[in-house]
C-alpha cells in the first residue's frame, strides 16, 4: 500500500517517516522543487528538522502527479489556508473513488470558516472515505521516537481501523473515533488556547495559571463543540485535553511560543514574519469567535485572546479582565 504526504513541513515529514516504519510505500511531496531535491539528496528536511534524517526507502518529490501516483491512502499536511488550493490541484490527477483521505491539519479555511475535511469532502466527493488525525503531537518529539498517541477520527468506522493500522509503530499510537467534527474542532481550538498559555508564561505566571488556563479553556471547547454537534467524550480524551496539556506547556509548541513572543513585547508581524512555520491559532482565532457568537457560545479565554491579537489590547490588562469576571460556579 501507497501513501502519499502531501505537505513537507515538519509535521508531514515525521508523518512519513511514521508511514514508512510501519512498512508503507511514501511519497512526501514539497512544493518547492529546490527544496524538494535537497530533502531528497541529503534525507533531511533542514528547514524544520536539522537532526532528523528521512528513510532512504521514502520518495521525496515537487510533481505532485508522481506522488499521487498508485496511492491508497493521502495525507495532507499543509497550512490551513492552502488546503482549497492544494487539494484541487491534486483533484486534477485522481478521483479518489479507490482512496481514503486524511487531514493532519489543525486550523480552518479562513474565507468559508470550514474544518479541513469540508474543504476535502468538496474537493473529492467520491473518495473512500474523508479522516482526520489528531491529538498531542509535538513533531520533534515523534521524530525521535518518543512515544506518543494520537486520534483518527472517521465516519466510517472499518476506513479509520485501516488508517489506524497504517500508522501504528512501537512509538506511534493511534486511536479510532467516530466524532470526526469533535476531534477537528479540537485542533483547532486548542492552538487559540495555547496562545493564551504562552502569554501567561511570558508573563511569568506559573503551574496554577497554566492549569486554570487549561481546565477554563476546556470548558469553553467542550461548550462550542457540543453546540456543534460533537460528542462531550471527545473533548477529555487525546484530542481535547491532551493536546491542550502539550501545547499549552511546551516550548515546542509553536502556537505557546508566539503567546509568549507577545507577551515579551513583539509584534504579530515580527512574530510571524520571523518562522518559516505557520502559526495556525492566529488565523483560527477570529474564526472561534465568530462561531462562538453566531451559536450563542460564551468563550471569554478567545474573546480577551482577539482582542489582544486584533484591537491591541494589553496582555496584563487582558488577564486582569479574565480574573475580574462576574462570579459563577464552575
Amino acid at each position: 500500500m501507497k501513501a502519499a504526504v502531501i505537505g513537507a513541513g515538519s509535521w508531514g515529514t515525521v508523518l512519513a517517516q511514521i508511514l514508512a516504519d510501519n512498512g508503507r510505500e511514501v511519497a512526501l511531496w514539497a512544493r518547492n522543487p529546490e527544496k524538494a531535491a535537497r530533502i531528497r539528496e541529503t534525507r533531511c528536511n533542514a528547514d524544520y528538522l536539522p537532526d532528523f534524517r528521512l528513510s532512504p526507502s521514502i520518495q521525496v518529490t515537487a510533481d505532485l502527479q508522481e506522488a499521487l501516483e498508485g496511492a491508497e491512502v493521502l495525507v495532507f499536511v499543509v497550512p490551513s489556508k492552502g488546503m482549497g488550493t492544494i487539494a484541487r490541484q491534486a483533484a486534477r490527477f485522481t478521483d479518489c473513488r479507490s482512496q481514503v483521505i486524511l487531514s493532519c491539519t489543525k486550523g480552518f479555511d479562513l474565507s468559508t470558516h470550514k474544518l479541513m475535511t469540508d474543504i476535502l469532502e468538496e474537493t473529492f466527493p467520491h473518495a473512500r472515505a474523508i479522516a482526520a488525525l489528531s491529538g498531542p503531537n509535538l513533531a520533534r518529539e515523534i521524530a525521535q521516537k518518543q512515544p506518543a498517541a494520537t486520534v483518527i477520527a472517521c465516519r466510517n468506522m472499518k476506513e479509520a481501523r485501516f488508517l489506524q493500522q497504517c500508522f501504528l509503530t512501537p512509538y506511534f499510537r493511534p486511536y479510532t473515533s467516530p466524532d470526526l467534527i469533535g476531534v477537528e474542532l479540537c485542533g483547532c481550538v486548542k492552538n487559540c488556547i495555547a496562545l493564551v498559555g504562552g502569554m501567561l508564561s511570558g508573563m511569568g505566571f506559573g503551574e496554577n495559571a497554566q492549569a486554570g488556563l487549561i481546565t477554563r479553556g476546556l470548558a469553553e471547547l467542550t461548550r462550542l463543540g457540543m453546540k456543534l454537534g460533537a460528542h462531550r467524550a471527545t473533548f477529555f480524551g487525546l484530542a481535547g485535553v491532551g493536546d491542550l496539556i502539550a501545547t499549552c506547556t511546551s516550548p515546542l509548541s509553536r502556537n505557546r511560543s508566539a503567546g509568549y513572543a507577545l507577551a515579551r513585547g513583539k509584534t504579530l508581524e515580527e512574530i510571524t514574519g520571523g518562522t518559516r512555520m505557520v502559526i495556525e491559532g492566529i488565523n483560527a482565532t477570529p474564526v472561534v469567535r465568530e462561531l462562538a457568537r453566531t451559536h450563542q457560545v460564551e468563550m471569554p479565554i478567545i474573546e480577551q485572546l482577539y482582542q489582544v491579537l486584533f484591537q491591541g489590547k494589553d496582555v496584563k490588562r487582558a488577564i486582569e479582565d479574565l480574573m475580574k469576571r462576574t462570579l459563577k460556579k464552575e
